[in-house]
């Protein structure tokens, strides 16, 4: 995983829970709220894992009745072992083994942000992180009009919060930092989009950032 993808996943837990005003946040409270962001992801990976835990059980579970109700096994004596039989791939089966990928892949997430922020040769993800947070705190009012300006007549205060947060987010690195190509900063947030908000959300982002760009002229 990328230092900066991580710090965006960070960012985006450390805005989650900003109660008051940005401007009387401090650089210290940022980095405390951090500390705090990497606790949420550890335990949100120990439930993802756990989910998995559970799902791979009731798989375990439906594979063993299905061989032990089919026909071959049916007329077995009692207590004989069940002969192993061939199993169809059903939809059933597929939709269980993409959810239980959905979730491994949400912990391993999670586990590589954890591990990248705790590392101290990877301070690249704590500095971006609070960069950003940062950047926002300075810009805010900025940031918010652009979001207000293309968010067609929508009131900011009535859009979906970790929408708002996540067109934040990009629109501060789109507008305030340096280093990060638009390409990946524009996909970063729309992947955001689509693993944590509605189903509309992440055309809703695009459509936001790619007016943002255009009106800047950002190139690059």
């Amino acid at each position: 995983m990328q230092a900066r993808r991580a710090a965006r996943e960070l960012a985006l837990i450390l805005f989650s829970q900003l109660d008051q005003e940005i401007t009387k946040y401090s650089k210290k409270d940022f980095e405390e709220i951090m500390v705090k962001s990497v606790r949420i992801l550890s335990n949100s990976a120990s439930e993802e894992l756990n989910l998995t835990l559970g799902s791979l059980i009731d798989l375990k579970d439906m594979l063993e009745s299905y061989e032990a109700e089919h026909e071959s096994n049916l007329s077995r004596p009692m207590g004989a072992k069940n002969k192993p039989v061939q199993i169809p791939m059903t939809d059933e089966m597929i939709s269980k083994v993409d959810s239980m990928l959905d979730v491994a892949e949400k912990a391993l997430l999670a586990l590589e942000i954890a591990e990248f922020t705790t590392l101290e040769n990877q301070s690249e993800v704590k500095n971006y992180t609070i960069e950003i947070a940062e950047q926002f705190k300075i810009n805010h009012k900025a940031i918010d009009n652009e979001i207000q300006k293309y968010s067609n007549g929508w009131d900011i205060s009535r859009l979906v919060k970790i929408d708002k947060d996540i067109l934040r987010i990009a629109i501060t690195e789109l507008l305030y930092t340096k280093g990060a190509p638009i390409k990946v900063i524009v996909d970063e947030a729309v992947e955001l989009a689509k693993k944590y908000s509605t189903e509309d959300s992440s055309s809703f982002v695009n459509g936001i950032l790619a007016k943002v760009i255009v009106e800047n002229g950002l190139k690059g």
